[in-house]
């Protein structure tokens, strides 16, 4: 049999332009010879629709493109993932659905069985799952449809999440097929973790088995694709390439073809994540510019060259600020990136702004010495002149702070934190030079300067970052360690050898520092865990571990 495997980038709730995209990868699979075609998860709802589905008209519309899409299929199905209606009482409103379109007609309704409800997942609010597995026949063949955490086996879950197998209930009804249809977000070598999980289900069910994942970012998610075929012994058959649409028909009759895994190297799955969920993000919301500060560091000089990637030079800018502390150098670094980025960079220097804001709020200060208020002031002034620019051009403002800043805090509210959308978030601070390292492989597109230099905010005189924060290779493995494996301060302490002090300092600013997170800018999620939709910590707690 010969599979199409449509792996496409949907907007979420735009049915029209879905169905076109699905169309359009249907038809072209139908050229290559595809004798059935497979979207992805939700396709044509897009994925996740979160409480959208419970505005009035959000599913009945998607039953009218569903309707649609009917009529415009012949011969060859087509499987398409929407959000159907479920009137099962009790039970949740709707069910995570897949229409198997066949000679302009519905021929079988499929609902996921298991639904994910733990980290970036809430499915359970609005979903009821599927009471039964069942098997299809097409073209002699006995063909079973899962979706997406159906195939998520307890071996590669943080635990036993389920009673259920729905692979192993298809098996037993003589499955010698398994389609999934997928949405199934990136974090860093998660691509890898995907493959061996293909080759576990399919080998310990001996079938061949089709994974059909989205692609595109959506808000803090960033679908990578990598759609795959694997055969009944866990070969890899076909894989589709990450980060971009894709349509590709599998002939699963040569079985014996094995492709080799196209393996990305860390820097580059990063670089091709943030690229697209950038792009996504902005066009996806109506914005085809972006602007940003340039400070001279290693944050703005990678965010600013991603944007360009995303973008295309013409269509991003910036503003350098220098105030009474900014070195020659880091004015000098900014104006450099600009020119070799090509975008237009404005100098705006703020020291009599700074200045006279002193002088205005100073009687009310009592008579106060100066301290990290001022600091503020300054990266407040910037956020400002930034908003400004934003507002008058109609360009989203980027943001610009890493993961390790806006784990302890090292940020300032409605200052360096202003913008709509926080591009390099989820990355540490030496994720932040490894990938400008990586991106300067064969040319210097981030001044050697700026990556050499000793990082600083330069709010002070002679200021350094590790003046008031740990060594940031230490700093980040403590993050690690406290932020994604979640381990207490204590555990930290004992099994890993850290200093006490600095593991409690840590953790006291992290947990201290939940409220700016949550008025934080979106930013894009790249490792296992992010900070905001998949980390809900409540900002009032006194927890101590």
């Amino acid at each position: 049999m010969k599979v199409g495997i449509a792996q496409i980038n949907a907007v979420i709730g735009d049915y029209p332009g879905n169905a076109k995209r699905i169309l359009k990868a249907y038809r072209e699979a139908l050229d290559e010879g595809a004798e059935i075609v497979v979207t992805p998860e939700l396709s044509l709802a897009g994925y996740p629709p979160r409480d959208l589905v419970f505005k009035s008209q959000f599913v009945p519309k998607g039953l009218q493109a569903l309707d649609y899409l009917r009529q415009e299929v012949g011969e060859v199905p087509l499987l398409v993932g929407y959000v159907d209606r479920c009137d099962k009482r009790p039970g949740r409103p709707f069910r995570n659905s897949v229409a198997w379109l066949e000679k302009g007609a519905i021929r079988e309704r499929f609902n996921k069985t298991l639904l994910p409800t733990y980290d970036v997942f809430d499915e359970w609010r609005y979903f009821e799952p599927s009471e039964e597995c069942r098997v299809i026949k097409f073209a002699g063949m006995r063909i079973g449809v899962t979706v997406c955490e159906d195939i998520w086996t307890d071996d590669f879950l943080y635990r036993p999440l389920y009673e259920r197998d729905p692979v192993a209930e298809l098996k037993e009804q003589g499955a010698e097929l398994i389609l999934n249809l997928s949405a199934s977000p990136f974090a860093l070598n998660k691509p890898v973790s995907r493959r061996d999980l293909f080759a576990a289900v399919a080998d310990k069910a001996s079938v061949p088995l089709v994974y059909c994942n989205a692609v595109g970012g959506q808000d803090q998610l960033i679908f990578d694709g990598h759609s795959a075929a694997v055969g009944e012994k866990g070969q890899v058959l076909a894989s589709l390439p990450g980060f971009r649409e894709a349509v590709k028909v599998v002939d699963l009759s040569k079985r014996d073809e094995a492709v080799v895994w196209p393996d990305l190297e860390e820097e580059a799955q990063l670089y091709e994540a943030l690229v697209l969920g950038l792009r996504d993000y902005l066009t996806k919301c109506g914005f085809s510019q972006a602007c940003l500060g340039l400070s001279g560091g290693i944050d703005s000089a990678l965010t600013a060259a991603l944007a360009v990637e995303a973008l295309g030079a013409e269509n991003v800018r910036g503003l350098t600020m220098p105030s009474p502390f900014s070195s020659e150098g880091s004015i000098n670094d900014s104006l450099h990136l600009a020119r070799t980025l090509g975008i237009r960079c404005d100098e705006v220097p703020i020291g009599s702004i700074f200045e006279e804001v002193k002088k205005t709020i100073k009687p009310s200060f009592d008579g106060a010495p100066e301290d990290v208020t001022e600091e503020n002031m300054q990266a407040r002034i910037r956020g400002l002149l930034l908003m400004s620019l934003s507002n008058k051009t109609g360009a989203l403002l980027l943001t610009t702070g890493n993961k390790s800043e806006l784990a302890v805090g090292y940020c300032t509210m409605y200052g360096d934190m202003c913008g709509g959308l926080a591009v390099i978030s989820d990355l540490p601070k030496t994720r932040v030079y490894a990938l400008a390292r990586w991106m300067n492989r064969e040319n210097e597109i981030i001044p050697w300067s700026t990556i050499e230099k000793a990082p600083s905010a330069e709010l002070a005189p002679d200021q350094k970052d590790q003046d008031t924060l740990p060594p940031y290779e230490e700093l980040d493995a403590i993050l690690e360690l406290y932020v994604e494996k979640q381990m207490s301060g204590a555990d930290i302490i004992e099994c890993h050898g850290f200093d006490e002090t600095t593991v409690r300092w840590v953790q006291r600013r992290v947990d201290l520092n939940e409220w700016k997170r949550q008025q934080a800018a979106p930013g894009l999620r790249v490792t296992s865990k992010a900070f905001g939709v998949g980390r809900r910590m409540p900002i009032v707690q006194n927890f101590q571990g």
